[in-house]
């Protein structure tokens, strides 16, 4: 699978990770994306035989859309701070099964985080190693669908970086990620499998080498439930 480059020069690369892709090698051995940018720089620049991909960030396995990534490890530790002090912002689009009352909202919640299961729920403020977890959204589109009802377009910005953050707190404000077969009942009954309609769309960042703000954008894949809402 080609992976799509966002921008790349010197210091980083912004990649569009394409979803069931691994953000870095994991149990199952499948190709990630530090493996799959590595091969791309070794066919780019043959001199290169062991080049330099730095993670900052991941995306959950079934997510697509942007990362990114460092080529130095100069890079890695300034991309590393902009995280840390909250500078690095990610933006996402997710369709949710259900429509706000709200236009716009904040969501803050106290995520517990069970490792055995790979699941996360909203806990009681100041339950044991409980983390705080804050994004806000906004509705941008609502439509009808005959199989799964009311199906909403809405667009987050995370302030936090929790586990399954995105999913666990629509899902506990009664507006589950469509495809979610963890957190969406309607998913977790079903047999087939589903891509859970989240994407992150948008990522900006204090650049390491000319400390300018760089943005980048992308659009979910053009498929159902996405399709609804781009036409």
């Amino acid at each position: 699978m080609e992976i799509k480059i966002v921008f790349e020069d010197k210091h980083i690369i912004v990649a569009e990770k394409p979803p069931k892709v691994p953000s870095q090698s994991d149990k199952t051995g499948d190709s990630d994306m530090v493996s799959k940018l590595k091969e791309y720089l070794k066919v780019k620049y043959p001199a290169a035989r062991d080049p330099y991909i730095g993670i900052v960030h991941r995306l959950d396995r079934p997510v697509g859309g942007l990362m990114v990534f460092a080529k130095t490890k100069e890079a890695n530790a300034w991309l590393s701070e902009e995280i840390r002090t909250k500078r690095l912002k990610k933006e996402y689009q997710a369709v949710v099964c259900g429509r706000s009352d709200k236009d716009s909202a904040q969501l803050v919640d106290y995520l517990l985080r069970n490792g055995r299961i790979n699941m996360s729920k909203v806990v009681e403020e100041g339950t044991k190693r409980s983390k705080k977890a804050v994004l806000s959204y906004q509705l941008l589109d609502s439509v009808e669908n005959e199989e799964y009802g009311t199906l909403s377009l809405v667009k987050i910005a995370l302030e936090t970086g929790r586990h399954h953050q995105i999913r666990v707190q629509f899902s506990n404000a009664g507006l589950p990620l469509w495809g979610d077969n963890k957190y969406n009942k309607t998913f977790v009954k079903t047999k087939k499998w589903t891509q859970i309609a989240l994407w992150a769309t948008a990522i900006s960042f204090i650049h390491p080498k000319d400390k300018k703000v760089h943005r980048f954008e992308t659009k979910p894949y053009n498929e159902f439930p996405f399709e609804l809402f781009y036409i």
